[in-house]
């Protein structure tokens, strides 16, 4: 893999970040032959994370009930951890910078609050206690929505909102922010999604800016969405799941493809990606469902230049490749590696 690199003497390669439960020991480094080499332990259920170029440093959530916010460079000697400050608040699963990179946001699931950060404008490093928003409420599903749930955070293209999507309470919220304070006004309901949908991934698309896509875990929908200031209007929605399918499915990742044309989803149950072509418009149409490669696929990565996604598969702790031809479409490979606790994929 060719990345830009502010140490040229260290090589880019894919990292899988895992959890400890399934009994993961920090980060790994995978090669694209499939060898697995000894983790770097100090970055622990790496369920997810952002990179800021700004600092060359790798935010990475630790998603536990006293959630933590690890702050880690590679250098040519190793990983080096730089902070590892609480969250206030419980399982962080998602983190986001805002367009300057001088703001991080954290989702966290299990307490259904967004954490911001300011960062040292020469350091990269949090600075003192986060501004923490708790939400409140819930949705029909007994077992999943008994509580908010934030699962996605991100700013908005233009920098101006901060957006959460909640899977506990069917809406994503919208705040006004300020990056120089790192403050937040009062949450806007940018989008009331359907009552049991549960919003996971919502995903602001830097070709068709005027459109936003999200995926709602619980009814296994793709929902695009016109952007209109901060508020977030249905266009249409689609399942992504192939016609008269029957079974238990949750919906995992979104993801587009650097040319604006195809959308990726991950079907949980189905164990499926899905393929959609955006049209001029933004508008996506269903052209694919291919079998991802193993047992709930959590995440994926697109890797442009090696025409291929990385797929990381919880429930079987399983990586797997896919090629992505021409069209967009994917095609199945034999690649396939045993990652204990797999959970997400980065390149570092």
């Amino acid at each position: 893999m060719t990345r830009s690199n502010p140490h040229p003497d260290t090589a880019k390669i894919l990292w899988i970040g895992t959890y400890a439960g399934g009994g993961g020991m920090g980060i790994y480094p995978l090669d694209q032959i499939g060898t697995l080499a000894a983790p770097y332990a100090d970055a622990r259920n790496a369920s997810f994370g952002t990179y800021s170029s700004r600092f060359d440093l790798h935010y990475l959530v630790d998603e536990q009930d006293n959630g933590a916010l690890g702050v880690h460079r590679r250098t040519a000697s190793g990983w080096v951890r730089l902070a590892h400050v609480p969250v206030g608040g419980a399982a962080p699963c998602h983190a986001a910078l805002d367009r300057t990179q001088s703001v991080i946001a954290v989702a966290n699931y299990a307490s259904g609050s967004v954490s911001v950060f300011q960062l040292d404008p020469r350091s990269g490093l949090p600075v003192g206690q986060p501004v923490v928003h708790t939400n409140s409420g819930g949705g029909p599903d007994s077992e999943r929505q008994q509580s908010p749930h934030a699962h996605w955070v991100g700013f908005g293209l233009d920098n101006q909102f901060l957006y959460v999507a909640d899977l506990g309470t069917d809406e994503v919220l919208a705040f006004s922010f300020d990056a120089e304070r790192a403050t937040l006004e009062e949450p806007y309901t940018a989008l009331k999604a359907v009552p049991g949908s549960g919003p996971r991934h919502l995903l602001f698309h830097e070709q068709h800016t005027q459109s936003a896509y999200l995926a709602c875990e619980l009814d296994s929908t793709l929902i695009a969405l016109t952007v209109e200031g901060r508020d977030l209007k249905p266009r249409m929605s689609l399942s992504t799941l192939p016609a008269g399918w029957q079974g238990a499915n949750i919906i995992a990742h979104i993801g587009a493809n650097s040319a604006g044309d195809r959308l990726y989803v991950s079907n949980r149950g189905h164990d499926s990606i899905a393929v959609f072509a955006l049209s001029e418009g933004g508008d996506p149409t269903l052209l694919q469902h291919i079998a991802s490669g193993g047992a709930s696929p959590r995440f994926f990565i697109i890797l442009e230049e090696e025409h291929r996604m990385l797929v990381v598969h919880e429930r079987d702790q399983r990586v797997t490749m896919l090629d992505i031809l021409p069209d967009g479409t994917l095609a199945s490979t034999d690649f396939a590696v045993h990652v204990p606790g797999a959970a997400f994929a980065f390149i570092a």
